[in-house]
């Protein structure tokens, strides 16, 4: 048995199937398949059913346990090792969501490479509970999200507070109440409330997040259901939308500020709702009794330039 048989096998039980292992393995499925075959004659088990998608049998999914720990003690002894011998190299890689990859990450990476040119860096989108999944499987080096519950293995430390806006176009705010609308526009922002808006139309993110969580609080104080116009995944195109008078949008205010220019915050309203609107955005990686100096690095460099006070009105 070798490392090379278990990272095929980690594979193949990863992509449930032995075409897909093979491409991204970049070798033949002829091949593959007599690794998988001598490691089920070696262990004297079978450790897939042939079927399409193939299946894991009991047996497989101790030996995946076994073969991703292994993965994950040979990664690190390769790490450990390059920083014995003072080489920081190796690729990074980040789970953080679209919107504020977006936002946050273009600065962070250009100053990280160029003190760490030898460091590759690999992004991953999705969600802040299939990041930890990741992290702990050890898919993932670090994470970056909002946590609200602790994660058994996870280390969490907080990057900043980041506030959930609402944006509307000066062009909308006038269609809809006319001259009357810098006052509409006083009364949300004294009253913190969606009520003084009767009859905008809105452009929402369709993904469970802290912004849906905000917008949907603040609608469910209202007798009638918002209208909401447009729903998409992409906060870009919604910001879009909003821009050109199509409806009011829910944003971070980091990712409204790193993607429109200063013209563009000048023609729409910005608006508040009180310390709800903000969550704590965090760090994560896995606790370990040595911490790799790449990984180190990255955190104080993210650590530093997201400090909290960067980010508050």
């Amino acid at each position: 048995m070798n490392f090379l048989s278990m990272d095929y096998f980690a594979m193949t039980a990863h992509t449930r199937s032995f075409t897909r292992a093979a491409q991204q393995l970049h070798i033949t499925q002829q091949t593959l398949s007599a690794h998988i075959a001598a490691l089920e004659k070696e262990l004297g088990c079978k450790l897939f059913l042939r079927r399409t998608p193939l299946e894991l049998t009991y047996p497989g999914q101790v030996f995946l346990e076994y073969a991703l720990d292994f993965q994950r003690k040979y990664r690190q002894l390769e790490r450990d090792f390059d920083d014995l011998a003072g080489e920081e190299k190796g690729c990074l890689r980040i789970g953080i969501g679209t919107v504020r990859g977006r936002s946050i990450m273009p600065e962070v990476i250009q100053v990280y490479q160029r003190t760490w040119p030898k460091v590759d860096i690999r992004l991953f989108e999705g969600s802040g509970e299939q990041f930890c999944d990741k992290l702990v499987r050890g898919e993932l080096d670090l994470i970056i999200g909002h946590f609200p519950q602790p994660f058994p293995g996870v280390e969490l430390l907080d990057l900043y507070r980041e506030e959930v806006v609402l944006l509307i176009s000066r062009q909308l705010l006038e269609a809809q109440y006319g001259p009357r609308w810098r006052g509409v526009a006083e009364e949300v922002r004294v009253r913190q409330s969606l009520e003084p808006l009767a009859g905008c139309p809105f452009v929402a993110n369709s993904e469970e997040d802290v912004v849906s969580a905000l917008r949907q609080a603040l609608f469910a104080q209202l007798d009638t259901d918002p209208a909401i116009r447009v729903m998409s995944r992409n906060l870009g195109t919604l910001l879009d939308l909003c821009l050109r008078g199509v409806g009011a949008c829910f944003c971070p205010e980091i990712m409204a500020r790193a993607t429109l220019t200063p013209a563009q915050l000048d023609s729409v309203e910005l608006f508040r709702f009180s310390q709800h609107a903000r969550h704590t955005i965090s760090i994560g990686y896995l606790k370990q009794a040595r911490r790799w100096s790449v990984l180190s690095h990255f955190i104080d460099l993210t650590q530093q330039l997201l400090g909290e006070e960067e980010f508050q009105p």
